[in-house]
């Protein structure tokens, strides 16, 4: 025969090819409908369902905060009669060593609600407290409570004393007291009692009915 003659493909490759065809066209469906069409239908991103991530803007919840230790401690306000203290339990935080609970007592004294009053003047702000070893514990409270004090010897006995009893009566370990201001060492608040020496515990001046 004259040349070369080109024969038709076998019916059997055109069949194998349309096979393929189709393998990877239904392959591209399933594609599709396992990585887009589903997840939008169920808002669902397969790799966060597969690894247990969170879905997009959704924030772990918080565990639940630990109530803050308290303890209870007696502090003192003016009583209704005007001319002693009284004691009032209170919770304050609680402190892990005297010096840190000397500090939490303090601030806790300095922050009176009606109706309570308190002795101390408004204001006034805690700049620190020191404990010694012999038990002497010496207060740094800011100018407010000299500058704004409203004078006369009875209302300042009873600033010194809310401060001494606070400590004194709530710590052991605090027998005396001494008053500072602005980090020095005072003669006086307000002119009348002083406060050149730490102060022990008095309670000649606090009602009997303390709640």
């Amino acid at each position: 025969m004259d040349g070369d003659v080109t024969l038709p493909p076998r019916p059997h490759r055109r069949r194998s090819t349309v096979i393929a065809a189709s393998i990877a066209a239904l392959a591209l469906v399933l594609a599709w409908l396992l990585f887009i069409a589903l997840p939008r239908w169920y808002g669902t991103n397969p790799a966060q369902a597969s690894t247990g991530a969170s879905p997009a803007g959704a924030r772990p919840s918080a565990p639940a905060a630990t109530a803050a230790k308290k303890i209870k401690a007696t502090l003192f306000y003016v009583a209704e009669d005007g001319m002693t203290l009284k004691g009032v339990q209170k919770e304050v935080p609680f402190g892990e060593s005297v010096p840190d609970q000397a500090r939490a007592i303090v601030e806790a004294q300095l922050t009176a609600s009606p109706p309570l009053l308190s002795a101390i003047p408004a204001g006034t702000k805690l700049r620190d407290v020191f404990v010694t070893e012999r038990g002497d514990g010496f207060v740094d409270l800011s100018t407010d409570v000299s500058s704004h004090h409203t004078g006369g010897s009875l209302d300042e006995i009873l600033t010194v004393y809310t401060i001494v009893d606070a400590l004194t009566v709530n710590l052991p370990a605090v027998t005396r007291v001494q008053i500072l201001v602005d980090g020095k060492e005072v003669e006086t608040l307000a002119g009348h009692v002083d406060l050149r020496h730490p102060l022990t515990k008095s309670l000649q001046w606090v009602a009997h009915d303390t709640q």
